[in-house]
């Protein structure tokens, strides 16, 4: 899947020129926490978030810093702390040069740009138009339509077990031939032994993930390589 199947088209967009007091009203109004900034061409040059508007002179949370630095080490960046912090148009605090994503990027490409920038919504361009939105939202969203898809009643068991063996084998946790994987009438008997009891959970869900799958029974066997502790699966405690 790509970023335009799942953003949102109908973005809600700013002038640069408006007020900031404008912006406000429209975030509150829409429950957005973040405006793309356009201009007359629709062309993206900049977002603005509730991040810009966290040091304000309305709030006195301006930055403060000892006056010798402000006068002998850093009066240009106290300038600009100046504009941001009393500024009263959204060019004037908005985040220039915002991350952007392309109509065509790939999902898991847009999952690492906003985990490694801690960032919620990412505006999508197609050449350097803005075309729409991909928040996080819109990724649980896509989440929900894919895991609610109908799966296949009557899934050949042969296939399961190939399918299964296929997805676990391109794992590179998987422990190796030392799991077993029997299916009947699309349930599935997981054995063999494992020699991290994390990797019970992990086989289990690629299992239940399968699609005909009806149920996932672990027989399973923990062996501790150094002490050769044996620990049965929780099916088979009494």
């Amino acid at each position: 899947m790509q970023a335009r199947d799942i953003m949102t088209t109908s973005v809600i967009s700013v002038s640069p020129r408006a007020k900031i007091s404008e912006a406000i009203g429209i975030m509150l109004r829409s429950h957005l926490s973040g405006l793309p900034v356009v201009d007359a061409q629709r062309r993206l040059v900049g977002m603005l978030s509730e991040g810009d508007l966290l040091r304000r002179a309305e709030l006195g949370t301006e930055r403060r810093r000892p006056r010798w630095i402000e006068t002998f080490l850093l009066p240009g960046r106290s300038a600009s702390d100046y504009v941001h912090t009393h500024g009263r148009f959204i060019e004037e605090v908005m985040t220039r040069e915002p991350i952007t994503i392309q109509d065509t990027t790939p999902l898991d490409e847009i999952v690492s740009l906003m985990e490694s920038k801690r960032i919620k919504r990412l505006p999508v361009l197609c050449v350097d138009m803005l075309v729409g939105i991909v928040t996080r939202a819109d990724l649980v969203r896509a989440l929900a339509v894919r895991s609610g898809a109908p799966q296949p009643a009557n899934a050949d068991d042969k296939r399961i077990r190939e399918a299964i063996e296929v997805d676990l084998n391109s794992q590179t946790w998987m422990p190796g031939s030392s799991v077993r994987i029997e299916v009947t009438d699309g349930v599935v008997e997981l054995a063999g032994i494992i020699l991290d009891d994390r990797f019970r959970e992990a086989i289990r869900v690629c299992a239940e993930n399968t699609p005909g799958v009806k149920a996932v029974h672990d027989h399973l066997v923990f062996v501790e390589p150094f002490t050769g502790a044996y620990v049965a699966p929780e099916e088979e405690k009494v």
